[in-house]
Order: structure tokens, then sequence, then C-alpha cells
């Protein structure tokens, strides 16, 4: 099942899934920037993830337990599923009884609602639902219809607020304290004036909180109407990407592309050795696959359409191994559609990069991913 949105509304989609007890997953694109995946076990909702799918989120939501800093310490379970590393993160928690399962429960049930209010805020993009063994393992599930009804009214509620807030994604800054003080009770007061910095956004406040983004904006909306409250988009910091660093000993990343036409193979080479990286390049891809773990790169650039094994099947076979659980992946592909771009998440890649690609797009994705190389002495 997929098509566009304008042909059929994301309303219709969720109930077509709950009535035909569907398992797998909804992939929903408003654009390239953003996006969103929802799961499903027999017609019920499991986990919904928002469009970065970093662990941004998640961490807000520890904030609510004071149990944040546990994220940085965990280890993620070998079980964990390619395309949900907030939802992995979230279980080794779990397991680790960082959390209890109420609350884990609870962060679920928030970050479903959160991705059903941006879905069905949309007016237009992509969509995709593709069948398949479910995510596991499963913590609940959640029914597709009283959600909808709960977010619906919702999204009716939060137009009422235009023009003077817009989106969940907007950051408070309090430009004149005297009316909040006359009239919130003294904590609200107090956390209020703690976020209200311009960085931290509306629906960030929600998750510190525990309450949803709609009455935390009803909350503050005679204030911004007033001008006592001025809005603007949050200062965003994002999530590092999955990279490793330079060894102790100051060896370059080392880069792997699997792309069976030679003359890539010499262009992917010939630009990163010449900044410096170590290249190798395999052709076949199942010559590949055999000697990949002896390998051990940095970084995987493969190319999507391949005889035998296609980049896809390749990917998704790497994700399985432990080893290449966290090494950043790109597909290099002649095509860029909606499909492809599902297709290459699904399999687990992190990015897509069109051929033919020039030497800055190339160095800038390895760049981001890797890190640059180590600087080379005078006498290099």
């Amino acid at each position: 099942m997929q098509g566009k949105l304008q042909e059929i509304d994301i309303r219709s989609i969720l109930q077509l899934i709950e009535l035909g007890q569907r398992t797998g997953e909804l992939f929903v694109e408003a654009s390239p920037s953003a996006y969103w995946f929802v799961f499903f076990l027999n017609g019920r909702i499991i986990y919904a993830s928002d469009t970065e799918g970093n662990i941004t989120r998640l961490r807000d939501y520890l904030h609510r337990f004071k149990v944040e800093a546990a994220l940085d310490q965990i280890q993620i379970p070998h079980k964990a599923a390619v395309n949900a590393p907030e939802y992995n993160r979230l279980w080794a928690l779990l397991e680790n009884h960082k959390l209890n399962p109420n609350q884990g429960k609870q962060i679920l049930l928030s970050m479903v609602r959160e991705v059903l209010f941006d879905l069905l805020s949309l007016h237009h993009g992509s969509f995709i639902f593709e069948a398949g063994s479910p995510l596991a393992p499963q913590l609940t599930t959640f029914p597709v219809t009283p959600l909808l009804t709960e977010i619906v009214t919702q999204v009716q509620e939060w137009k009422k607020l235009y023009p003077y807030i817009q989106t969940p994604n907007q950051a408070p800054t309090i430009l004149n304290p005297t009316p909040l003080q006359q009239n919130l009770p003294a904590p609200v007061f107090k956390a209020l004036s703690e976020w209200s910095n311009g960085k931290t956004s509306i629906r960030q406040m929600g998750r510190y909180l525990g309450r949803d983004t709609l009455t935390v904006a009803k909350a503050i909306y005679p204030y911004v109407r007033q001008g006592a409250i001025q809005l603007s988009e949050p200062i965003l910091i994002a999530e590092p990407k999955p990279s490793r660093p330079l060894s102790l000993s100051g060896k370059p990343s080392h880069i792997l592309c699997i792309d069976d036409s030679m003359a890539i193979q010499k262009n992917v080479e010939f630009i990163l050795q010449n900044e410096g990286y170590q290249v190798t390049t395999i052709g076949n891809p199942l010559k590949a696959l055999g000697q990949v773990f002896l390998l051990n790169p940095d970084m995987i650039l493969c190319d999507v359409a391949m005889p035998k094994l296609d980049g896809y099947e390749l990917c998704a076979m790497l994700r399985k191994s432990s080893q290449f659980r966290q090494t950043p992946m790109i597909m290099l592909t002649g095509k860029d559609g909606f499909t492809d771009r599902i297709k290459a998440r699904m399999a687990g890649a992190n990015e897509f990069l069109s051929k033919p690609f020039s030497e800055k797009e190339l160095l800038t994705i390895v760049e981001s991913y890797v890190g640059p190389p180590p600087k080379r002495g005078p006498s290099e």
C-alpha cells in the first residue's frame, strides 16, 4: 500500500491498517528532511519515530524521570532493530532497570501521540506501508481508533491558537514576567522561567512536564497574545551522527566502497585517498560480503543496483551483525525516488548519495560521519 496524501488522508490510512489487522511499518514523508515511521502489530501501534529517529526526543522524556544520564552508559542489545535506534535504547534502559515498565509505556504512548499529531497535521506528502515482521520485542501496543479520536481533537484545538502559536517547535522567551508572576502558581512560573530561554520548544516543555503539547501551548497562549512571551524557532543541537573516532595511532578512517562500476570505484578511491583516507574498493557484492568482516571498515559506501546481491540486501545483512550495527552506511544510487529512499532506510542505511556526485558532496558526507583524516606532515 503506497500513494500520495492528496489522494488519501493519514486518518484513513491508519484506519485501513487497523481494520486489516496488518503488521509492518508505515513510512510517511513530507519532504526529504521530514519523515516518520509508525510500527504496527496486528493493526495496533507498537512505536512511532520522528524525523531524525535519533535519541534527542528520548533524552527529553528521560529528563522527567531524572535518568537522562543513564542514556550515555547503556549498551545496545544484540537483538536491536536496525531502523529504530531510539526504541533500542529505551529497551536497554528497561533491561538495565533504569526505567520501569510503566515509565516505558508512558514514554512510548507520548511518542506515538507526538507523531500522530504531526501526521494528522500534514496536507501533502507520500506514504508506503511495508508488511513484514513486527518490531521486537514489544513492551505494549496501542489501539488506533481511540488515539485518532484524541489527536484529531487536539489538531482542531491547535488551529484556534493561530496565528499567535503556529508549531510545537516554537520556543518561548519571556519578555515581561509581571503578568506571569501575577497569574501563575509559583512552581509553574519558576519552571516556565527556567525553560523560556528561546532554546526550549513548546514540545520539549511538554516532555519535561509530562503534559501534551496542546496543554502547554494553551497555558502560554494568553501571554503570547499580550506580548509578554515571544516565540521563535529553537536553536537545535543535533545528536552526533554515529561515527568511530580516529585511533590513538592517528590512522586514517577506513572507507569501503562496494560498487560494480570500475569508474565509480576509481573516482571514490582518487577523491578519498587524495584527502588522506584509507580506501578499499570491491566490485563484487558477494566477495564484499565475505571480506567486510576482515576489513572492518569505519564507513561503507554501497551501490544499490548490483548483480546477484543488491545494495539493500547487503546493507540489511550487515546490519544484522553486531559488528556493523553502528557503522555508517551510505547508499550510492542513480535514482532518487521516494520508494528508493524508504527501501534504503528500511535496510538500515544512514543516507543516500545520488550519482553522479561531486567531490565536495562525497567529502562532506564522509567527514560528517567519520571526521576529517589526520593531518599529514610536510613530507607526505
